[in-house]
């Protein structure tokens, strides 16, 4: 299953400390440029979503919806409870990018 590849990864980049927890802290490594892939778990509310994916978008940032994780499941995967985090490290995004999309679910909104 991918998604225990991308919990994985997910805990190693937050160990790492190369990721942002919440949407404010999403949409302030956004603008400053940092964040490389931008993800939320399935059950954030569309509004949420809409608003980190707008942001994501106009920073030209890759924005993953991961279908199948949970708030619950995101949250004990990296240790802190949220359900929007930035990965701002190209080598984590590119490996959580490329073991999310093997699953062929990556939603780009």
């Amino acid at each position: 299953m991918q998604n225990s590849k991308v919990t994985a990864l997910l805990g190693f980049a937050a160990k790492a400390g190369k990721l942002s927890y919440g949407m404010d802290a999403a949409q302030k490594t956004l603008k400053s440029g940092k964040a490389r892939l931008v993800t939320a778990a399935c059950d954030v509310s569309p509004k949420s979503r809409k608003e980190v994916a707008f942001f994501a978008n106009k920073g030209s940032v890759v924005f993953l919806t991961l279908e199948g994780l949970d708030i619950k499941t995101l949250s004990d995967a990296v240790g802190r409870r949220c359900g929007i985090l930035t990965i701002n490290d190209s080598g984590f995004a590119d490996a959580i990018l490329k073991a999310y999309t093997r699953g062929g679910n990556a939603n780009d909104e």
